[in-house]
This record gives C-alpha cells, sequence and structure tokens, in this order.
C-alpha cells in the first residue's frame, strides 16, 4: 500500500500547454540554455538491464502502452513526450493509496503489455513500488524512468527490466528519457562508478536515434528568433480570412523545431486549434496513401511500373485504359480525365436519409448511397472516360482512382485497412486514416465546408472531396485525415529512404525512384509533386532547392520535404470553411511560411 505520509504533489501542467506553442514544445529553457541543459542531461543518462533490446521500443503495433507515475514533479512533461510518439494511456499510481492498493494498479493494467513506471528517491522508499515494479516485469515489457542521485539504484537491484537512470532532475531530463524510449534520442554513458552490488562501474547500453526528436530550433544550428515570421504570415493568414486556422511544423535533422497552431476551427472562435487535432489532408491522400502503398508493393515486387491497368484490373482489359502503364497513371500522363461526374450525376433514386441494405454507404449525416453505386455508375463512367491528351501532364484526381483499384487488387485489401496495418500504426501515427469519426469525436476533427448544395450540413469528419464522398470516405485520391504530427513522422520515414523507429519500409532505391524527376514533359515524381524548375513559379517556394518533393491539397494543406536541407514542412488548414476560398493562394501563405523556414537555415545561429 502506498503511504499517506507521501502526500499528493501537484504535477506541473506545463506539459499540456507544452506541445501548443512554437518551437516544438516551448520548454522551459530556451535557445543555447536548453542544449547546455540538454548535453548534461545526455552526458548523465545511462541505459541499464537492456540486454533484450527493449528499449527503443520498436513494433508499436504489437504494444499497448501505459506510463505510471506516483511523485515525479515532471510527469505531465514526460507523459506529452510520450504521447508524441504513440497512444500511451496515463495512471497515477498516487491515487492507489488507502484501500485501492497496487495490486489494484496492476489490475487496472492488465490490458496494457508494456509499463513505463516514472520514480525518483521518494517513490522507491516505498518498498510497494519496488513489488510493484518486480511483480509486473514476470509477465510484461517493463521500462523504468528512474531520476535523482545514484543512491535509487542500489534500491532497484532486484529489478531485471530496463532502467532509463538520470541523475539530473529536471524537466530537460523528464524529456530527455521519454524521447530515449522511444529512440527520439540516443543513450551512449556508462557508470561511472560502482551504485550497488549490481550496478557497478562501466554498465550501460548504447541505443541509436530511430524517431524524430522534439526540441529547440538552436539544436538544428536555427536562431529561434529567425522563425518568428512565421507567427506573423499565420496571422495574416487568418486576419484576412484565408484560413480559420492552421498548424505549422517544422522538422530538421531529425528533430521538430517547430510546431504551433493558429486560429480557430472556425471563423466563430469557439474551438481554437491545437496541435493534436486532425486535417482533411485532400490531395495529399495520393502520396500519404496510395503511393505509399504503391512504393511498398513496388519494392516487394508485386507491382511493376511498366505493367498496365490491364494487367491489374481485369475490367480495364475491353477498355481503352487497357494498354496504360502504371508509370504513366503515376506521372499524370495517361490521358486520363481530371474527373468524373460526382453529386450532379446522383439521382434522387440513387440515395437515402437513411441507412439500410439497400443504402449502405455512408457520405455524409442524412445521405446514403445505394449498394453498388460505385460498381455500377462510377467505375464505368471512369473506364469509358476518353483520353485525349495521352503523354501530356494533365493532373488527375481518375489516375488515382485507378491507382486504388490496382492495389485492392493486387492485395485484396481495402485501402484504408492496408495503409493502417502496413503504415500508420505500425510508425505511431496516432490519428493518420480514413474514416476518422469512427475513431474520434467530431470535436478533435477540423471541419471543412459548410455543403449548402448537395450534403447540406457542415462537413466534420467527412471528406471534403465529392468523389472520395461517393466513394464512401475511401478514395485513392482523397479521404485521408490526420494531424500535423503524424504528417511529419510519414515524411520523416521517407526522408529516411524509408526507415523509421528501427522498421524498413522500402528501400532506398525506391523512394529515389518515386520522388526523383521522372518526366520529361512535367516537373513530377511518381505520384509525388516535385520543385517547378520555371523560376517564376517559386514553387513550392522561392527558396526551396530542385530536391524538394511533396504534395498540396484543396481544403489548404501541404508536405514538402527537401533532402538538401535534411527538411520536412507541414502546413495544415481548413481554407474551404466555411466555403472555397481562394486568399490562401493569393496570399502564397504556404510557399511564405516556407520561405521564412529556409531564410533561418541561412541565417543559422
Amino acid at each position: 500500500m502506498i503511504k499517506n505520509k507521501w502526500g499528493r504533489v501537484p504535477l506541473v501542467l506545463l506539459g499540456f500547454a507544452l506541445f501548443n506553442t512554437a518551437c516544438a514544445q516551448n520548454p522551459p529553457l530556451t535557445g543555447q540554455a536548453f542544449i547546455a541543459e540538454e548535453r548534461l542531461v545526455g552526458n548523465s543518462t545511462v541505459l541499464l538491464n537492456n540486454a533484450s533490446y527493449l528499449v527503443p521500443l520498436q513494433k508499436l503495433e504489437d504494444l499497448k502502452i501505459a506510463s505510471v507515475h506516483f511523485n515525479n514533479q515532471y510527469a505531465a512533461v514526460f507523459d506529452s513526450l510520450l504521447n508524441k510518439y504513440d497512444n500511451v494511456q496515463l495512471f497515477d499510481g498516487a491515487a492507489y493509496s488507502g484501500n485501492k492498493t497496487l495490486a489494484n494498479l496492476t489490475s487496472d493494467l492488465k490490458f496494457y503489455n508494456t509499463i513505463i513506471v516514472q520514480v525518483n528517491d521518494a517513490d522507491l522508499s516505498n518498498p510497494d513500488v519496488i513489488d510493484f515494479i518486480s511483480t509486473n516485469q514476470k509477465n510484461k515489457n517493463i521500462i523504468v524512468a528512474a531520476f535523482g542521485s545514484g543512491s535509487l539504484l542500489s534500491k532497484l537491484d532486484v529489478i531485471t527490466a530496463p532502467v532509463i537512470w538520470a541523475e539530473r532532475v529536471s524537466q530537460v531530463s523528464a524529456m530527455y528519457s521519454a524521447e530515449a524510449i522511444f529512440g527520439g534520442v540516443s543513450i551512449s554513458q556508462k557508470l561511472a562508478k560502482n551504485y550497488s552490488p549490481v550496478y557497478k562501474t562501466g554498465m550501460g547500453f548504447a541505443t541509436e536515434k530511430t524517431r524524430l526528436q522534439y526540441t529547440v530550433p538552436e539544436e538544428a544550428g536555427i536562431n529561434t528568433a529567425n522563425l518568428q515570421g512565421i507567427d506573423k504570415i499565420a496571422q495574416e493568414a487568418i486576419r484576412e480570412h484565408a484560413t480559420p486556422g492552421c498548424v505549422v511544423l517544422v522538422a530538421k535533422d531529425g528533430k521538430v523545431i517547430f510546431n504551433k497552431a493558429y486560429g480557430y476551427h472556425t471563423y466563430d472562435n469557439v474551438i481554437p486549434d491545437k496541435l493534436t487535432d486532425i486535417f482533411d489532408l485532400a490531395s495529399m491522400t495520393k502520396v500519404s496513401a496510395t503511393t505509399m502503398e504503391t512504393m511498398q508493393l513496388t519494392d516487394q515486387g508485386k507491382l511493376s511500373l511498366e505493367k498496365t491497368l490491364g494487367d491489374y484490373i481485369p475490367l480495364a482489359r475491353k477498355s481503352n485504359k487497357n494498354d496504360i502503364r502504371i508509370r504513366e497513371v503515376l506521372l499524370h500522363q495517361a490521358g486520363l480525365i481530371p474527373d468524373i461526374q460526382s453529386f450532379e450525376k446522383v439521382k434522387p433514386t440513387d440515395h437515402s436519409t437513411d441507412s439500410s441494405a439497400a443504402y449502405p454507404t455512408k457520405v455524409s449525416d442524412h445521405y446514403y448511397l445505394r449498394k453498388d453505386y460505385y460498381k455500377d455508375v462510377m467505375l464505368p463512367d471512369m473506364l469509358n472516360s476518353p483520353l485525349k491528351t495521352r503523354g501530356q501532364y494533365v493532373y488527375s484526381d481518375v489516375s488515382m482512382l485507378f491507382m486504388q483499384e490496382v492495389v485492392e487488387n493486387i492485395t485484396a485489401v481495402p485501402l484504408n485497412v492496408y495503409v493502417q496495418q502496413h503504415f500508420y500504426t505500425p510508425l505511431g501515427m496516432q490519428t493518420a486514416g480514413f474514416l476518422p469519426l469512427y475513431r474520434f469525436t467530431p470535436d478533435r476533427i477540423i471541419p471543412t465546408e459548410n455543403d449548402k448544395e448537395y450534403r447540406m450540413s457542415l462537413l466534420d469528419g467527412y471528406v471534403h472531396d465529392p468523389t472520395a464522398a461517393l466513394l464512401g470516405g475511401v478514395a485513392g485520391h482523397a479521404g485521408l485525415f490526420g494531424s500535423a504530427n503524424d504528417v511529419a513522422i510519414l515524411y520523416q520515414m521517407v526522408l529516411n529512404k524509408g526507415s523509421y523507429g528501427g522498421a524498413q519500409y522500402f528501400k532506398p532505391e525506391v523512394v529515389d525512384l518515386f520522388t526523383s524527376k521522372q518526366s520529361p514533359v512535367s516537373r513530377r515524381g511518381l505520384g509525388f509533386d516535385r520543385w517547378d524548375p520555371i523560376a517564376e513559379r517559386h514553387y513550392p517556394s522561392k527558396l526551396a532547392s530542385d530536391q524538394a518533393f511533396g504534395h498540396t491539397g484543396f481544403t489548404g494543406t501541404c508536405i514538402w520535404v527537401d533532402p538538401k536541407y535534411n527538411l520536412v514542412y507541414v502546413f495544415l488548414s481548413n481554407r474551404v470553411n466555411p466555403s472555397v476560398a481562394s486568399k490562401l493562394l493569393s496570399l502564397n501563405i504556404r510557399p511564405r511560411i516556407q520561405d521564412v523556414v529556409y531564410e533561418a537555415i541561412t541565417k543559422g545561429l
């Protein structure tokens, strides 16, 4: 039982405000002071008992993680960092006192296979805490994050689970230890002397950095002050009604150095934008879902860029699409029309206000499409559409609808299920996916357009794109939702040449192939948009290098990766709320913010 003499130390609330402000975390120290403290922390943090290589955590898809704190005054900071990497449930061990013992806590943790336990000297003075750790390490993954002087190590002699010992007790050490658990930072130190019969001089395991770190701009050689221009441009966008709100994220050298939310969900100014908010990514779906699966299947030899639509789609064999090569489709050079008709073609008998076996496809609130509408109407429209521009670059949503057919025929798995299982969940992307209302409440999702013509409702959690809507929200060209942090994780993996968190999602040469210029008639890669060599277009921004690749989204989003600068830039907004507006484009909000980042990199410290 936890003794009442412990009392209840109120948790520092900084951790929860921490991640809704600029410069990634707005940590207790900034700039060089933060780096100095982090260096001291790094030089005095040791990983013990890691012979099984549990730290850093891998295969997140197999883990259900909980974090338990007792009297760690920096638990909020620690837990906030953990939740950047995966969905970690939080438990206050100090609440288990009186008649509610730590045995009750163990019972409450029965459905978690990985438990992170934060302890300090005061915690370890209670033998029940040691017993709690010792009992659970027998049948669960346990990681102990210990903060305090070396004397506490002697109390952990009976513990065989990994122990990350941070001698310095500070908010920075809390951040560092949490990041180390997931590979956001590496650990290299060893014990400098004997602390107990078990923990002796020279002991310590080394780890490698495998995931994003969350830190200050100075960590990447950038002066924080030089990023302040982002605030001004974002505020201009909101003031000029280019968008109700937005989230900006910048990662350089594998470190998130800027992440800030601006404005509100709508112009009513009721719900402020948060870093964890979920946006309709629109055409970013093309590269973030369909192209990702295409890359993996290409890497596995299951898909060939030189084969045709007829090779993979039986229904295409008797159409004019039969001999179109996959490469042409990905380059938007197959001659496909930009889009097919959507709501304007739906007949009154094709939809209902209630769901039923006859009307199973949910398009939005009180709008259900009849069974097989895609098969009976939309797919034939795609297959029967003319080919007038083959060999020329004509941007086409139909291209990625056909790629959805291709990959689903190869895998026999729906696109949304495949990318969730093979990318988003293993990478620790907590919000990314199609059909967000099945997993999240609407208040976490940024609304898009107030559709007064067809769906007669504010689209909040339902895909904005009309063609994707008629497919039930899962389409090769649109339908993906996610947070800025999720987008950053996915594209850090791509920037890492397919590697993240100790796993290889595809070979480096596949990344190079898809993201490099592949066409003599356009700037495009395979699926990916790229830097435009026509200088006056300043695309994606004036200062982007010729290596930059990414994609934009109609709802006011973009992702740009620039290997030359080891840079990931994410901008998410809902510029189509309450109706489609063009000011985000005419004011050049996205490229101007991107240029602030490049200018800050150039200026350095």
